[in-house]
């Protein structure tokens, strides 16, 4: 039955009759009731969806560890409000910046609903581990205006209780900065297959920062980033190597030994696992491409997607294909 309800509900979002509900559980208040479900880890995983008929007069609460250890409740629009602050430009487009709302909204509840990766609140404020956030004060501090701060409040707003969905369920909404010209499947990166994160081409990105990057090793250096002593010289070190759809390296033979992209990445301080190897001598000089794990939507792609005039509703079913924008009453 329930997966019914989900199933009318993506019709209803379509048609734009859709009448609000509720996705509760996890770390989360609503109103003066305070629920505790089972933290999960896993990077990809599916929540259980609840509906909720009295969600016009519930307030949802998220709960927030901050960097001293402190749990913050603050409601879920003022967190979206700091969330976006830090994790988009203003400058960018006003449809990216709805999808971007979006995304961070439906990654926020999803962790409030059994998806946690802490026990004492939902989400932290560290970008490396949950999303960015960044007081609007701090913003102002950091030459920011008044004016974006409200405008990025409006845009929460105007996208008020809008999240994904996938077969009824809140999808896992991976986002990164900038892909360089290809996203990635979900499977390349986490070994899990995953419908809706899928490798997309990613046009109009070349503007953005670290769209290439390139980081310099010595012989020695990258000796003991591997934490393994290789014979020979360097040119003799790099074997073949595979790739994914997504243009990323798969595996690759160093010395004799096999390592993925995602281990490269991680041991070699890499921005992407999208990246080419040179030798000079004994200079080894690796050029990546984009900047992140580059899974779902591009932050980049999203602005020129919105620059060419696509809607955000378009930009979010085109970096997670066969989802639902549906609503919920936040």
């Amino acid at each position: 039955m329930m997966k019914q309800f989900w199933k009318d509900m993506g019709i209803a979002a379509v048609l734009g009759l859709i009448v609000p509900s509720v996705l509760l559980a996890g770390v989360v208040s609503i109103g003066s009731e305070r629920r505790e479900l089972p933290v999960q880890t896993e990077p990809i995983l599916q929540t259980e969806t609840v509906m909720l008929t009295d969600a016009t007069e519930m307030e949802m609460t998220i709960s927030v560890l901050k960097e001293n250890g402190e749990v913050m409740q603050m409601p879920l629009r003022d967190y979206l409000t700091k969330v976006v602050l830090a994790e988009m430009p203003v400058s960018f487009e006003t449809e990216a910046l709805k999808a971007q709302t979006v995304v961070a909204r439906t990654y926020t509840i999803r962790a409030a609903t059994g998806a946690a990766k802490h026990q004492e609140a939902a989400v932290c404020t560290q970008s490396t581990c949950c999303q960015a956030y960044l007081e609007e004060t701090a913003f102002l501090e950091r030459g920011g205006k008044e004016e974006d701060v409200q405008r990025i409040r409006q845009i929460v707003e105007s996208t008020g209780g809008q999240v994904l969905t996938y077969d009824g369920k809140l999808i896992e909404a991976t986002y990164f900065s900038c892909s360089g010209g290809s996203t990635e499947d979900a499977v390349a990166v986490w070994g899990t297959d995953v419908p809706y994160l899928q490798s997309v081409a990613s046009p109009g990105e070349e503007h953005a920062t670290h769209y290439t990057d390139t980081v310099t090793f010595s012989a020695i250096e990258l000796q003991s980033q591997l934490g393994m002593e290789l014979p020979g010289k360097p040119s003799d070190w790099f074997g073949p190597a595979t790739y994914t759809s997504g243009g990323g390296v798969e595996n690759m033979d160093i010395g004799g030994k096999i390592f993925s992209g995602t281990q490269l990445r991680s041991l070699l301080g890499l921005r992407s696992t999208a990246f080419e190897v040179s030798i000079d001598g004994d200079t080894i000089t690796i050029t990546t491409r984009g900047f992140g794990h580059r899974v779902g939507m591009s932050q980049y792609g999203a602005d020129a997607m919105a620059a060419r005039g696509s809607t955000y509703p378009e930009i979010l079913t085109y970096y997670y294909q066969g989802t639902q924008l549906v609503q919920y009453a936040d």
